[in-house]
């Protein structure tokens, strides 16, 4: 049995490479980064201006002073998975900034057991090996101020490395393209364009390997699956505005509309397009403590007898910030109202200038 589950998963994680053009791929770049921002459901598109701004809209690079790192960890399904995101980002001069972002995203620790059992049928449980199935994602991100002095933009180029113990590994590349406009009435919009040129992964599989999966579980007979896996681009389109109270109080109130260009179960789900919206608050205090909420991730979910629910994920955080150093708490998933899990989250940042001074 176990020899056919470690099989079974293995073939499942092949069959994914197979399939040239999916409406999910390389998911593990759209979950998002940065507690303060994912306590506000990821509606940051139009908002972000720190470190983190290269994951989020490269655009908001501009909004930095000084040089800023940012650490992040997040354990998913019981523990299982680990999500781990680090970033440093600083200004070039008065009119362009650049980042750089590394993410992991992986399982450790998988039991291959099918070598369990040898050539002559004993079970021999030191023919138990480990590895690991980890995804990992690398951000180059430059911005610079358009001639309109309201307007910045932003590009990212990015590396995809995903990694399937020695059974497979690929490659992948592509391009993020995002803007930022502020209006005189200090509202801000932001939009955001994931893989404008596609991503491209090419997978190499490790046919010795394969055939030994293959050997274990007697009468399979499955072709090598096709090597190239193309991601679809995605767009965000965000606003955002802060009021201000008495000068010690403000609030940030913001709205992404994620689309994506294909049929899926997102709240609006056209044959082209898919959207779904997600908002954001957060209530500050002299910038020094933040409450934060939101709500997104607006899903149909199937149910048993093939009705269909509405579902979605609130969020809250909460965070504090002193002489530079800015730590965040999320809890996703407020109340299980998702299909997806909830999660605890912790980030860190940092301005860089307060070692100088």
């Amino acid at each position: 049995m176990g020899r056919l589950l470690t099989a079974i998963a293995v073939f499942a994680v092949f069959s994914v490479t197979a399939q040239t053009t999916r409406k999910y791929s390389n998911e593990f770049m759209s979950i998002g980064v940065d507690a303060a921002a994912m306590g506000m459901s990821n509606a940051v598109t139009a908002s972000t201006g720190d470190v983190t701004s290269g994951y989020w809209n490269p655009a908001g690079l501009m909004n930095l002073t000084d040089s800023q790192a940012a650490l992040m960890h997040a354990s998913y399904f019981a523990n299982i998975a680990q999500y781990d995101y680090a970033a440093y980002a600083q200004p070039i001069d008065n009119s362009s900034a650049f980042a750089v972002s590394a993410i992991r995203f992986g399982v450790d620790n998988i039991m291959n057991t099918t070598q369990l059992i040898d050539s002559q049928g004993n079970i021999d449980y030191n023919r138990i090996s480990l590895f690991s199935a980890a995804d990992y994602g690398f951000l180059l991100s430059y911005a610079r101020k358009a001639p309109m002095k309201e307007l910045t933009y932003g590009v990212n180029a990015k590396v995809i490395r995903r990694v399937i113990g020695k059974f497979a590994d690929s490659w992948g590349f592509g391009f993020d393209f995002g803007l930022q406009y502020r209006t005189r009435g200090d509202w801000k919009m932001g939009f955001m364009l994931r893989d404008i040129t596609t991503t491209y992964n090419v997978w190499a599989i490790n046919k010795a390997e394969y055939q030994k999966v293959m050997d274990a579980v007697p009468g399979q007979n499955q072709e090598l699956p096709e090597t190239t896996e193309i991601t679809l681009p995605k767009a965000q389109l965000g606003v955002s505005k802060k009021f201000e109270f008495h000068g010690d109080y403000a609030l940030l109130a913001s709205a992404n509309l994620n689309m994506q260009f294909a049929k899926t179960n997102d709240l609006v789900n056209l044959d082209f397009v898919s959207i779904d919206p997600a908002v954001g608050f957060e209530f500050s205090y002299l910038d020094l403590a933040f409450l934060r909420a939101g709500t997104g991730n607006f899903q149909y979910e199937q149910q048993l007898d093939s009705s269909q629910r509405l579902t979605f994920q609130p969020n809250i955080g909460v965070g504090f910030k002193y002489r530079g150093v800015q730590i965040d708490y999320a809890l996703t998933d407020i109340g299980d109202q998702s299909a997806a899990l909830y999660s605890n989250i912790f980030s860190l940042k940092v301005d860089l200038g307060i070692f100088r001074r």
